[in-house]
């Protein structure tokens, strides 16, 4: 708490408002929005890995989270103030951070898999900007915003060979995503099973119950996605640039529509909320990989008429 409280020292109006923005790169549709550009209009390969860095990632900072169940810094000490336009998303138990996880894992991805020095450089930056955010704004600990650099680092290292060195990438590729799926069910398991104590924060444990199944529909969504686009769709991601902004703006908005407005409807249906959010997520994945992606020959040739 000294680091904090030196840090809640620093603030003022100006820097509150800054990194009360960067924070936001560390959230889930952020990080969606990335991958689909990388997924649609970049690489494909390079989508899967920041896509898979994403997943377990969360698989790996939701089970910590739940494991330790440790609270947020102003629980533990009342007297501490935080930033209280973070509050609103400071959700779940703080060991590790949830931000930090998916910001580095994305930005520290791209970085890993791009030779271009400016990007790279930009990456690094929001890496160390985003998790010191969450320490300027008081909704973590350096311990929850260390323990998820360490994390991601390791998946970026680890999970690059894997996908871009092996003799039969494909082969390689498969094997994580369906480890991805094992992991995931085994999460939902643990979840349901695990024998939680009686004075669990009953929000925190909600929220780690959503995302086993947001995760879980995820999954098994890049599988099928990996499957079909193997043996049939085999979509590229080339595309003049007038093409390749209609094929992301065009593909997003039926993307937030799934995100944002199936939501009800399919809890309505299901009468559960979290199968609905495991179906919600999976037809989110499968739109992305699978139903777009067929239309991208249409814009692969579109040019501006001079």
């Amino acid at each position: 708490m000294e680091v904090l409280r030196f840090i809640e020292g620093l603030r003022n109006p100006v820097l509150d408002a800054f990194f009360s923005i960067v924070t936001h790169l560390g959230e889930e549709t952020f990080f969606i929005l990335l991958g689909v550009i990388f997924f649609w209009c970049v690489n494909k390969k390079q989508g899967y890995y920041l896509l898979s860095i994403g997943f377990i990632g969360t698989l790996i900072n939701q089970f910590l989270k739940l494991t330790f169940r440790i609270p947020r810094p102003w629980v533990k000490d009342e007297s501490f103030t935080i930033v209280e336009s973070a509050r609103a998303e400071a959700t779940g138990y703080s060991f590790p951070s949830g931000h930090t996880q998916s910001s580095v894992g994305i930005f520290g991805g791209i970085a890993r898999a791009n030779n271009n020095k400016i990007v790279r450089i930009i990456c690094i930056v929001l890496c160390v900007l985003v998790p010191f955010s969450r320490l300027y704004l008081g909704v973590h600990t350096p311990l929850d915003v260390g323990v998820s650099i360490a994390v991601a680092l390791i998946l970026i290292f680890g999970l690059y060979p894997l996908i871009n060195k092996t003799k039969d990438s494909d082969k390689g590729l498969h094997i994580l995503i369906i480890a991805m799926v094992v992991l995931s069910v085994a999460y939902m398991l643990f979840v349901h099973l695990y024998n939680f104590p009686s004075d669990i924060d009953a929000h925190n444990f909600e929220s780690g119950m959503n995302n086993a199944y947001k995760i879980l529909g995820c999954s098994l969504g890049l599988l099928l996605t990996f499957e079909l686009d193997r043996k049939f769709i085999k979509f590229d991601t080339k595309a003049t640039l007038l093409g390749q902004v209609l094929k992301l703006v065009l593909g997003l908005i039926p993307v937030v529509l799934i995100k944002t407005f199936l939501k009800q409807p399919l809890i309505a249906i299901c009468g559960d909320a979290y199968i609905a959010n495991a179906i919600r997520y999976f037809l989110l994945t499968s739109f992305a990989g699978c139903v777009w992606p067929l239309t991208f020959k249409c814009f692969s040739k579109l040019k501006i008429k001079k």
